[in-house]
């Protein structure tokens, strides 16, 4: 199954950095976010080494054609090698002690997709028009949720809602997500920092990718990706881009 796929990354309207970063791989179907934090650079650098080492952990041993048990277990590993990585050089270097990252990663391999999560950057199927949420975020408000203290409207208030409960490069282990899901042809998939989710509403999101992009057409372009990324990150910093705004398609032809 062929991938067609898009990707922007943006500064925003307030920071005066951008410490997300994105990696696109059509050939070998792997899509990476990653939003960094911690002190001055410091998440620029958790970001740029997670969308780093996971390609080059990864890349290689798909060369064999792995099972999909196997792959599981690669794609987690990519992500423990990019944490193991990120916290020696946070070590080394005292200024950048307490670094880290979310990362979401999209792995397609023929017909099935496994998807690779910690924090709160997520990963969206629109199918059929409709959308959903395949991820799960790891933060403080989301447990609150779990536990029936908030409805998802009620948590947009929280103070403490941009309070991760698990990232990349912090700790000397770290639970990654893994999900798989089975791809059909016209699918698409698309994975962003919480800059683009924070600001922009699901039902928000569907309605714009809808317009750029309908599952009818025979031939979904290039230009069609590129423009619903453009807009999704546009209609974020209109409401206000308070944070680094990130996001990657990919279209199942």
């Amino acid at each position: 199954m062929a991938i067609l796929a898009a990707g922007l990354t943006n500064i925003g309207q307030k920071r005066k950095s951008n410490q997300d970063s994105i990696y696109l791989n059509c050939e070998q179907h792997l899509f990476v976010v990653a939003d960094g934090m911690g002190g001055h650079q410091g998440g620029d650098i958790a970001s740029q080494m997670a969308v780093k080492a996971i390609p080059e952990y990864l890349i290689p041993k798909l060369m064999a054609r792995p099972s999909s048990e196997d792959l599981v277990n690669l794609l987690k590993n990519s992500v423990l090698k990019a944490n193991e990585a990120i916290l020696q050089k946070s070590r080394q270097d005292s200024k950048l002690q307490g670094m880290g990252t979310t990362v979401v990663a999209l792995l397609f391999s023929d017909s099935t997709l496994y998807i690779a999560n910690v924090g709160d950057s997520r990963a969206y199927l629109l199918h059929k028009g409709e959308i959903y949420q395949l991820s799960k975020d790891h933060s403080l408000i989301q447990e609150k949720i779990n536990l029936g203290i908030y409805t998802r409207q009620q948590a947009q208030a929280d103070k403490m809602k941009n309070v991760l409960s698990r990232t990349v490069g912090f700790d000397d282990s770290v639970d990654v997500d893994i999900f798989n899901f089975k791809v059909h042809k016209g699918d698409l998939f698309f994975i962003c920092s919480d800059g683009l989710h924070g600001k922009v509403s699901d039902h928000d999101m569907m309605h714009i990718l809808n317009r750029h992009i309908n599952p009818s057409q025979q031939q979904i372009t290039q230009k069609q990706l590129n423009d619903a990324a453009n807009e999704l990150v546009a209609q974020a910093n209109a409401n206000g881009g308070q944070d680094n705004i990130s996001v990657i398609i990919a279209y199942a032809q």
